[in-house]
């Protein structure tokens, strides 16, 4: 989608010979294009929601609520959270690319932990896993499938498919290398941590009627971090969040043939728009009144207002 988002802005801006714009201010404008219709879709979300309570929404293919949350939730990110440094042992840092935090969960029960022995792809490898691996024909399995494996050093996980022998898990991904640390924690034994207040939590914690605990954890958001109560939840690993990711900005990459840029989609950090097909219009509007203000061109600049504008009154 960004080369027929490229090849438009330019069909505009040059329909007069109003100039010329670069792939680098492109990159520039089309990223701060996207972060505004990134942001425009909770607005647009909050706006139809208070519509839906009003009976005023529709539904089946008007059901604009349920199209927004699409668009949303692939944004959607789950990730074990890492601890903080240069903090408090029960403060964890959140990722650098999250936009909003929308839960937190604790796993509270570890099953086993120890140092991978050797490389295995979708393998785990502990030549001294204590106590061995059981693949079921004596016990039940060890450690359980869907237990979550988690790579201690990058924190990725995956889950236990099987138990190949004594020493070898199968996983539902390929996570770890050889001499890393991991651990294993029951998947299924998960508690959600309630998000409260600075202000609240200092009120919670000087009883011991109400103080968290780890059947009822809290955390408080402190810019990219969180702090977990009660304050003995600390390992790497305990904790996973879902949150809203921002979208990747994008880079319209290129090869020079003469002095012209051609289009090369499988350069090194080629990255496409992250939003709908749907939403292409839209994109080159906001594209447009960026170059309009940058080349001192009025029409242009009205041009892409006017469809941003037209955009809006059909969404309303």
């Amino acid at each position: 989608m960004i080369d027929n988002v490229r090849n438009t802005v330019l069909a505009i801006i040059n329909k007069n010979n109003y100039g010329y714009l670069s792939p680098q201010d492109f990159n520039l404008y089309a990223q701060q294009a996207q972060m505004d219709m990134f942001e425009d879709y909770f607005y647009q979300y909050n706006q139809y929601i208070n519509r839906e309570n009003m009976r005023q929404s529709g539904t089946g293919y008007a059901d604009i609520v349920k199209g927004l949350e699409e668009v949303i939730d692939s944004f959607s990110e789950e990730v074990f959270l890492a601890k903080a440094t240069s903090f408090d042992e029960n403060t964890f840092s959140l990722p650098a690319d999250y936009y909003l935090v929308n839960k937190l969960f604790y796993y509270p029960t570890l099953i086993t932990s120890g140092v991978t022995t050797a490389a295995g792809g979708t393998s785990l490898v502990d030549g001294n896993a204590t106590p061995p691996f059981s693949n079921g024909t004596v016990t039940p399995q060890y450690p359980p499938k869907q237990s979550i494996a988690v790579n201690k050093t990058d924190l990725k996980q995956a889950y236990v498919a099987r138990t190949l022998n004594a020493t070898t898990l199968n996983l539902s991904d390929n996570i770890f290398a050889i001499n890393q640390e991991y651990a294993i924690y029951d998947g299924k034994n998960v508690t959600e941590v309630e998000r409260v207040s600075q202000k609240k939590i200092f009120y919670l914690q000087s009883s011991t009627l109400t103080s968290p605990t780890t059947q009822f954890p809290a955390y408080v958001l402190g810019g990219n971090t969180v702090s977990i109560y009660p304050t003995k939840i600390v390992n790497p690993g305990d904790i996973k969040a879902q949150y809203i990711r921002y979208p990747k900005p994008p880079m319209w990459t290129y090869n020079l043939v003469g002095s012209a840029p051609l289009y090369n989609p499988s350069l090194a950090g080629h990255q496409d728009f992250e939003l709908p097909l749907s939403d292409e219009p839209a994109l080159v509007a906001k594209i447009c009144q960026y170059v309009g203000i940058e080349i001192r061109e009025a029409e242009v600049y009205q041009f892409g207002q006017n469809e941003e504008v037209q955009d809006n009154q059909i969404q309303v």
